[in-house]
């Protein structure tokens, strides 16, 4: 079996919506990924573990977080490649969601698509698999 490289975490179940959106467009272009829910608030020894493991083999981090959206900086805080934060429409259409993955200090660099665009961070997975000399399928 290939390792993934992508990685597309989840903060919460309830955000499998846009998981799945992600995950139409990896399929689609043949891209290797896995799925995890790790929650960077209650859970945060399992994202830490998670990260040191897979850091080896990943090669871009998809981050899928509403409300306080912290997932896609504590990612970009712990591992060198690049991070896409996709924020959540939970409340307040998302734009709180939204402010906290574009709002990074300097030198934790997140990227950020639209508010539930799951298939941008994909495409934007994509071109940077690409630029590593990654070939997909379509």
């Amino acid at each position: 079996m290939e390792r993934p490289l992508v990685s597309v975490i989840m903060g919460s179940k309830s955000d499998e919506h846009v998981a799945k959106k992600v995950v139409e467009v990896l399929e689609e272009h043949c891209v290797p990924y896995e799925v995890k829910v790790i929650s960077a608030h209650r859970q945060p020894e399992e994202l830490e573990r998670y990260l040191k493991e897979s850091k080896e083999y990943v090669k871009v981090y998809i981050a899928i977080a509403g409300l306080s959206a912290a997932l896609p900086g504590v990612i970009a805080s712990r591992v060198e490649q690049p991070v896409i934060g996709v924020p959540v429409e939970v409340k307040l259409m998302g734009l709180d969601a939204l402010f906290s993955i574009v709002q990074m200090p300097p030198g934790v660099p997140v990227a950020a698509v639209g508010i539930d665009n799951g298939r941008n961070a994909a495409h934007l997975a994509i071109r940077i698999l690409k630029l590593a000399g990654f070939k997909p399928c379509r």
